[in-house]
């Protein structure tokens, strides 16, 4: 669940955190009256994507007037298919330095991971490309937290000299909220400096574990909605989890693991996936709308079907698929694997009903849904 920067910001101020003075705002008319009472202003638009600045969606305004004119080119545009429906207006706050500081889940393991590094105010990936040696970790006991005597080390490490006590204080209350919010990430970047020394959360994204919904309803009620495309909102109506991207190579899969393991694999290949689809021990019932889904999306010109049976038998799943198969008669080119319980009767009821001879590993079928997508269509 993505939390909204403003409402992020507040979690910030609530755990003693330094944020700039500002206030929400949906229209140009309380636009400007912020701006009136704060003096220059940063205008954000709230939406949950990264990058905003480059949209165009982070604008200074020296004035109410400026401001008024900023909002009213913010709200209701769109920023990577989010509609702006408001905007944070904040004072402008005068910088010396700029930090990146976030604190994650341990990608493998139980810790969480502290990250800092001198060069704020940029994507970390960026940076983990162009000065990898500016960032710096630290992984945490998450029976102890972030002790005080490690983040001052951390802060140590990048140079800072009078800032670094009030750091390393930042780094512990981070490392806390991120515990006691359920958070996957919690980054402030940038987390600035300023003329006067003292340390200021510029900006937040805070990420809550979908799961933890019942234990945070007051964040969950600020979660953003989720923007769906027509497919992907008439799935989620039949229950099905799929998301619609811009490849060529459509996947049908059963369990959400394999799914993402044929995506990668193709991505690898040198093709491009089309969607994300995993029907699961459903595919009987639900083979046909989830069929139809697939077939759908424009620019589709291969299809893998993956399946592998473990608790679920590969030959009921494949039951369903070539009945739905022989109903919509589809003239995509599609490229079977099949593996696990049922697999051999599976195997037999797909080259009986729709003539198709699966191929012996998921990276054959993959290879040749790749080469069949990059034939000229003519």
């Amino acid at each position: 669940m993505n939390i909204p920067e403003h409402a992020a910001k507040a979690l910030l101020e609530n755990a003693g955190i330094r944020v700039p003075a500002g206030t929400v705002a949906d229209s140009p008319q309380g636009t400007a009256r912020a701006a009136a009472r704060l003096g220059p202003v940063m205008v954000k638009a709230q939406v949950p994507v990264g990058g905003r600045g480059k949209s165009g969606g982070v604008r200074l305004a020296r004035s109410p007037a400026e401001a008024h004119a900023v909002a009213g080119d913010l709200l209701g545009s769109r920023i990577d298919r989010h509609r702006v429906t408001g905007v944070l207006v904040e004072e402008r706050v005068r910088v010396a330095g700029e930090l990146y500081a976030a604190v994650l889940n341990h990608p493998a393991g139980p810790a969480r991971r502290v990250v800092l590094s001198e060069r704020g105010g940029v994507d970390i990936e960026d940076t983990a490309r162009t000065d990898p040696g500016s960032i710096r970790t630290l992984d945490i006991d998450p029976r102890t937290g972030l002790r005080p005597e490690a983040a001052r080390q951390l802060a140590a490490q990048t140079g800072l000299d009078r800032a670094a006590p009030a750091v390393a204080d930042v780094l512990v209350r981070m490392d806390r909220l991120h515990r006691d919010s359920d958070a996957q990430l919690l980054e402030v970047n940038p987390l600035a400096i300023t003329d006067a020394g003292d340390v200021v959360a510029l900006d937040c994204k805070l990420v809550i574990d979908g799961a933890a919904a019942v234990r945070q309803p007051s964040l969950a009620a600020f979660a953003a909605p989720e923007p769906l495309t027509e497919l992907e909102r008439a799935a989620r109506e039949l229950g099905l989890q799929f998301v619609e991207l811009d490849g060529e190579v459509g996947v049908l899969a059963n369990g959400a693991g394999l799914t993402m393991t044929t995506m990668d694999v193709i991505r690898h290949l040198g093709g491009r996936p089309a969607n994300f689809l995993e029907i699961g021990g459903d595919a009987y019932t639900k083979a046909r709308p989830a069929l139809e889904i697939v077939l759908a999306q424009r620019g589709l010109r291969s299809l893998v079907v993956n399946f592998c049976g473990a608790f679920a038998r590969t030959d009921v799943m494949v039951g369903g698929l070539t009945v739905a198969w022989a109903e919509l008669q589809p003239d995509v080119p599609a490229f079977f694997t099949i593996d696990g319980t049922g697999a051999a009767a599976a195997r037999r009821m797909l080259r009986e009903r729709l003539g198709l001879e699966p191929y012996p590993t998921m990276d054959e079928a993959i290879a040749a849904a790749i080469s069949a997508a990059a034939q000229d269509p003519g």
